[in-house]
Protein backbone atom coordinates (compact mmCIF):
# COMPACT_ATOMS: atom_id res chain seq x y z
CA UNK A 1 0.00 0.00 0.00
CA UNK A 2 1.47 3.75 -1.12
CA UNK A 3 1.32 6.53 1.32
CA UNK A 4 -0.87 9.35 -0.21
CA UNK A 5 1.82 12.26 -0.68
CA UNK A 6 0.62 15.76 1.05
CA UNK A 7 0.97 17.90 -1.99
CA UNK A 8 -0.33 20.67 -0.22
CA UNK A 9 2.42 22.94 1.89
CA UNK A 10 1.67 23.74 5.43
CA UNK A 11 -0.16 27.14 6.40
CA UNK A 12 3.66 28.62 7.77
CA UNK A 13 5.66 27.61 4.86
CA UNK A 14 3.17 29.60 2.39
CA UNK A 15 3.34 32.33 5.04
CA UNK A 16 6.91 32.49 4.76
CA UNK A 17 6.97 32.45 1.53
CA UNK A 18 4.85 35.38 0.89
CA UNK A 19 7.12 36.88 3.78
CA UNK A 20 10.03 36.53 1.62
CA UNK A 21 8.71 37.77 -1.50
CA UNK A 22 7.18 41.13 -0.08
CA UNK A 23 10.28 42.13 1.74
CA UNK A 24 12.28 41.52 -1.94
CA UNK A 25 9.80 43.68 -3.43
CA UNK A 26 10.47 46.45 -0.78
CA UNK A 27 13.58 45.94 -1.07
CA UNK A 28 13.74 46.34 -4.92
CA UNK A 29 11.50 49.13 -4.60
CA UNK A 30 13.86 51.18 -2.28
CA UNK A 31 16.67 50.54 -4.87
CA UNK A 32 15.07 51.66 -7.87
CA UNK A 33 13.99 54.90 -5.96
CA UNK A 34 17.34 55.40 -4.46
CA UNK A 35 18.95 55.23 -8.29
CA UNK A 36 16.10 57.48 -9.72
CA UNK A 37 17.13 60.48 -7.07
CA UNK A 38 20.87 59.87 -7.97
CA UNK A 39 20.11 60.67 -11.90
CA UNK A 40 20.26 64.11 -12.90
CA UNK A 41 17.22 64.57 -14.93
CA UNK A 42 17.80 67.84 -17.36
CA UNK A 43 15.58 71.06 -16.29
CA UNK A 44 14.41 74.51 -18.14
CA UNK A 45 17.08 76.89 -17.92
CA UNK A 46 14.13 79.67 -18.07
CA UNK A 47 10.62 79.87 -16.77
CA UNK A 48 8.51 80.34 -20.24
CA UNK A 49 6.52 83.53 -20.21
CA UNK A 50 3.68 83.67 -22.80
CA UNK A 51 1.87 87.19 -23.94
CA UNK A 52 -1.69 86.06 -24.69
CA UNK A 53 -2.94 90.04 -24.40
CA UNK A 54 -2.85 90.55 -28.09
CA UNK A 55 -5.23 87.30 -28.18
CA UNK A 56 -7.45 89.06 -25.88
CA UNK A 57 -7.60 92.19 -27.39
CA UNK A 58 -8.48 90.34 -30.87
CA UNK A 59 -11.61 89.17 -29.17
Amino acid sequence: MQLKYNRQPSFGSSILKILIKLILAVVVLIFVIFLIEKVSFPSPENKYQIDVTNEIKKL
